[in-house]
């Protein structure tokens, strides 16, 4: 038996390296590999599936941290060391107090800056320079932060690799923010992100990935907590309606939660935050 686990691991490992790497080797510097992501997945959609976050310690596993709605689609982190991000940053929303941390994306001027304030530390495009890929392997403090590109579509037009899922990974948890998404995953898309437990994501239903695209994706990463934003008029049950009775709804009063790897909810759950 114990050989025939092996067999598996080492089928899965080779699998890997062969579908995933290409395209996360592409996406990341030598800071990712000398501090490997602990939310990949080993391999995915096989027996025995080992989660790297299962066998490498992590600094303040378990200890709470804070995710607040600021407006369309930033969410502030806090991580337990007081690292503070504000995602798809355009300088109206997240500014109090100041973040140290912000990611961007160029599809519409209501995602991105050109002009933030120089008093914060990390400004991370989702876009890169002449024409290449983003690439982003940062460790601030607690919080380890790598993104996953996209292609920007608008009215025909297709830049490729213009825009990045960002992904965050800090005290255990892994949280995604699908930025301003316009497309479908493909499979090496889900094996650059691996494991996500929460997950920010955009149900405009128009300018972004259609509904029915966009909770075909949120339902394939079943994430623990998914986070809407990006609403505009949408009803929200046009979305919650589509992802089905696995996931729980759950409305809050406050435009914050706090969340820690010992306290996700047991059954997938859709948490709208006041503002949503």
């Amino acid at each position: 038996m114990n050989a025939r686990m092996n067999g598996l691991r080492m089928t899965a490992i080779l699998l890997w390296s062969i579908i995933a790497i290409p395209l996360a080797v592409a996406q990341v510097s030598d800071q990712a590999r000398q501090r490997p992501s602990t939310c990949l997945a080993v391999a995915q959609a096989l027996p025995h599936v080992i989660y790297a976050s299962f066998a490498t310690p992590v600094a303040g596993r378990g200890d709470p941290v804070t995710i607040t709605y600021a407006g369309h689609s930033t969410y502030v982190i806090r991580t337990p060391a007081g690292v503070t991000i504000a995602t798809d940053y355009s300088g109206a929303y997240g500014n109090d107090p100041l973040p140290g941390v912000v990611t961007m994306n160029k599809a519409h001027s209501t995602h991105y800056s050109m002009n933030p304030d120089p008093a914060i530390e990390h400004v991370l495009h989702g876009w890169g320079e002449n024409g290449e890929p983003a690439s982003h392997s940062l460790m601030v403090d607690d919080v380890y932060i790598r993104n996953v590109t996209t292609d920007i579509n608008r009215y025909g037009l297709v830049e490729p690799n213009a825009n990045s899922i960002f992904i965050f990974e800090v005290a255990g948890l892994c949280i995604g923010h699908l930025g301003h998404l316009h497309h479908r995953l493909e499979d090496a898309h889900y094996a650059a992100i691996g494991r996500l437990d929460v997950l920010m994501v955009p149900i405009d239903g128009g300018l972004t990935l259609s509904l029915d695209g966009m909770s075909e994706i949120a339902r394939r990463l079943s994430s623990s907590i998914i986070l809407p934003m990006h609403r505009h008029a949408t009803p929200l049950s046009e979305f919650t309606s589509r992802m089905g009775a696995a996931f729980d709804l759950d409305f809050r009063d406050t435009a914050a939660i706090s969340i820690s790897i010992d306290t996700l909810p047991r059954r997938p759950t859709i948490v709208v935050l006041r503002g949503v």
